[in-house]
This record gives C-alpha cells, sequence and structure tokens, in this order.
C-alpha cells in the first residue's frame, strides 16, 4: 500500500506533452526509487553505529579499561580513535573518487542497469566484509570493505543518469527531487532500525555487527529488484575512454572546462562544509550531551524526515515559483546560517528545533544545483559529467574527516563552525560567478 500510495502521487507530478516520454519516465520512476530507497536503507542503517563502535571503550571494537586511565591518557586515547574514525569515513569517499567517474564513463558504454547490479554487488561485499571484521575485531577490514563500497558506490549517481536520460531539462530539478525523495525515506528508516539493532541493551541478540548484516540483506534485494524491473535507458553509447587514474583527470577538467569551472567550486565548497557537519555530529551528540547510538539514529531519522518532505513535496511547489539558480542563491546562505547556530544549544531538544531547517535548505539546494549541472552537459556526456561531479564530491568529502579527526579533541564546534564558513564560500561563489 505504501508503494501503492507513493506511484499514485509521482504518477500526479508529470503532465508532460510527450507522450511516450511521459510513459518512460513513469516506468523508470518506480523501480529508481525503489532502488534509491532501499540503497539508502542499507547506507544509513550504518550511520549511528560507526561513531560509537569506535567511541565505546567497552562495547566497541577495540575494548579496553580506561578506569585506570588518569585525564591525560583518556583525551590521548579519545584523539587517536577520533583520528582512526575520520580515516575510516574518508577511506569510502577516497576510493569513491577513483571509482565513480570509470562506472560513469562505462555506464555510458555499456548501459545504466549493468554497471548498477555491479556497483551493488560491491556493496553488499562491503557490508560483509564491514560485519566480519567488527565480529572478529579486525578494524583493516573496516577499511577494506569501506574502500570496496567506495569504489564500486557509485548507485545514486547512475540512478541520476538513468532519470536524466529520460527527463526533460525544464524536469529535471524536480524530478531528482522526486529520486531524493527516496533518499530521504531511507534516511528516515535506516537511521532508527540501524541504532535500535546495534543497541544491546533493547535486545541481546543485537550488537554492532547486526546493522551491517540487515545492510547486507537489503542489498540482496535490491539486486534482484534491479535485474527484474529496471530497464536501460542509454540511447546513445559513448566512445570516451576511461582509465584508474579518471578521477584526477576528472578534477582537471572540471576546472579547465569554462561552462562547468564554477558549478565545480560551489559543488566542492558546499559538499566539503556539509560533510564537515554531517560527519562528525556523531561525535559532537556523544561528547556534549551522551547521545546512546539509539539517539543519534533518531536523530537522523528526523532529519530524514524533513528531506523527505522538502524534496517530495515542498521542492516542486518552490521550482513552481522560483529558478534552479534564485533556489541556489536562496538556501545556500540560508544553510550557512543554520549549520552555525548548532553550536550554541545547551540542550539538545534545540537541536531537534534546528534540524527541519537544514533539511530544507540542504534538500532545495542539492537536486537544484544538479540539476544545473546536468542541463549544462550534453545528452550523450551525462554520465561523463554527473561521473566528473561525483569525483569533485569524493574529494571534498575525503579532506573532512581527516581533519576534523585532527582537531575535534581542540574543541568539539570547531567542525561544525568551519561547516558553516565553507557553506558560505560556496554561495559567495555562486553568487558572484555564475553566469546561467
Amino acid at each position: 500500500m505504501g508503494f501503492s500510495f507513493i506511484g499514485t502521487y509521482i504518477h500526479s507530478c508529470w503532465i508532460m506533452p510527450d507522450e511516450k516520454n511521459e510513459k518512460s519516465v513513469k516506468k523508470l520512476l518506480i523501480p529508481v526509487f525503489v532502488t534509491v530507497f532501499i540503497d539508502m536503507l542499507g547506507a544509513t542503517i550504518v550511520l549511528p553505529v560507526l561513531a560509537p563502535l569506535l567511541l565505546d571503550f567497552a562495547n566497541g571494537i577495540m575494548p579496553i579499561d580506561v578506569s585506570a586511565m588518569d585525564t591525560v591518557q583518556l583525551k590521548a586515547l579519545k584523539e587517536n580513535r577520533n583520528i582512526i574514525y575520520g580515516l575510516l569515513i574518508a577511506i569510502f569517499p577516497f576510493a569513491q573518487f577513483f571509482g565513480a567517474p570509470i562506472l560513469g564513463t562505462w555506464a555510458d558504454k555499456v548501459g545504466r542497469k549493468k554497471v548498477l547490479l555491479l556497483s551493488l554487488i560491491g556493496t553488499l561485499i562491503g557490508y560483509v566484509l564491514f560485519s566480519v571484521g567488527v565480529h572478529n575485531s579486525m578494524i583493516v577490514l573496516l577499511f577494506i570493505s569501506r574502500g570496496l563500497d567506495g569504489f564500486t558506490g557509485g548507485n545514486i549517481s547512475i540512478a541520476f543518469s538513468a532519470v536524466s536520460d529520460v527527463s526533460k531539462p525544464e524536469d529535471k530539478a524536480r524530478n531528482f527531487g522526486l529520486v531524493s525523495m527516496a533518499f530521504g525515506l531511507g534516511f528516515i528508516v535506516g537511521p532508527v532500525v540501524g541504532g535500535v539493532l546495534s543497541d544491546a541493551t533493547i535486545s541481546s541478540y543485537f550488537s554492532f555487527e547486526t546493522p551491517f548484516i540487515v545492510a547486507a540483506l537489503l542489498c540482496v534485494l535490491n539486486i534482484f529488484l534491479v535485474r527484474k524491473y529496471f530497464f536501460e535507458t542509454l540511447k546513445e553509447s559513448s566512445d570516451k575512454p576511461f582509465n584508474l587514474l579518471q578521477g584526477f583527470y576528472n578534477i582537471g577538467k572540471a576546472f579547465r572546462t569554462k561552462s562547468f569551472r564554477v558549478l565545480f567550486i560551489v559543488t566542492f565548497f558546499g559538499v566539503f562544509g556539509f560533510s564537515l557537519f554531517t560527519q562528525f555530529l556523531q561525535i559532537f551528540f556523544i561528547e556534549k550531551f551522551n547521545y546512546s547510538v539509539s539517539d543519534i539514529g533518531f536523530f537522523f531519522a528526523f532529519v530524514g524526515l524533513w528531506i523527505a518532505i522538502t524534496q517530495g513535496f515542498l521542492l516542486g511547489k518552490i521550482r513552481k515559483k522560483l529558478s534552479e539558480t534564485q533556489i541556489v542563491r536562496f538556501a545556500v546562505p540560508c544553510l550557512s546560517v543554520i549549520l552555525l547556530l548548532y553550536i550554541f544549544p545547551s540542550k539538545s531538544a534545540y537541536l531537534f528545533a534546528l534540524a527541519p531547517f537544514v533539511a530544507i535548505f540542504q534538500g532545495l539546494y542539492r537536486p537544484n544545483l544538479q540539476a544545473i549541472i546536468s542541463n549544462t552537459a550534453s545528452a550523450n556526456e551525462q554520465g561523463e559529467i554527473l561521473g566528473i561531479n561525483q569525483s569533485v564530491q569524493s574529494i571534498a568529502m575525503t579532506i573532512p574527516p581527516v581533519l576534523a579527526g585532527f582537531i575535534v579533541s581542540m574543541n568539539v564546534h570547531l567542525p561544525i563552525i568551519l561547516a558553516s564558513v565553507f557553506t558560505f564560500i560556496a554561495f559567495l561563489v555562486f553568487l558572484i560567478f555564475y553566469k546561467k
């Protein structure tokens, strides 16, 4: 019944004169929606787990007795764990930097469906390896699993490419927003499930490895659904070459190409800032408010609820009144201000009051910026351009956790302050330099 409602709602969102194109979009939407939903459900199940996994000294992956430690020793231990946590987060986007452009270019050659299946298989193996690593306290295996998942993790980019294949330029922001609603719905359910499944106080059957086992099972379901229902959307095969160092080439091309240069710089600073905020928010919660893994899960689920509301409902209404450019110019500075406000509350209840605004402004600007980039590209280079965009995002997500891993021990507010600053820089670059 739930997916029936979603299908009915989505059906009503397209009123196109081109009947053939209308049918293509409708036929593609449900499998893409379900694919992104299940993918994000699996990904966000682990979201509240990673920080407690390393910072819970009694029950985490590297248990240690801290009762005999003095303040200096305990601080040094936390600093080391924060650095490890940052590196563990960074390995995923770092591997994605190499893998995503290869998958994007390959998707332009052999089709979206084949590459999406390969990507999901890599994600599945990554979850299994992570679960084994947690069970056996093998932190090296955690890094290997996250690296593998990152290298093959082009699931959502490929889904966006498929939607782009069958969408009109003027409809892309709306269509991307609807697909992103699946992202938001996965964000609602995943953190709660992950927080509960890893909380041994709820059930003796639950542990830190349980969420990864469930995520792997969801990935198996996703592979089955893609094989059965996802249809190929690639209309014209590309003959552009690719190699393992494609990511470095993409970064160079991103800043050499005049029509994309400003957009990619905005993407870099925007993702850099938001990554600083989201990747170390768990440590902020643990250090300042003594959040449990379940508490973290419920908070991220609340954020996901507002992401779904924004991208499923608000975005379409606002798009009728404002262009993509106007939305980006409005949403990015507002997001910067809201992020900065997170350092002030002394009670965690106030964080929930701010969370909807973070989700709304982030949910407004990202699909519209994505649409601007996609509309700037020609039909046969969608995969390549979105792959370059992913390379820029991957670099922007790799640096923040490494940086924050060192600075968060100095002051738990520093990553949030820097997140606000870099987000505002993205706004200034777009405001001053972007010409439609």
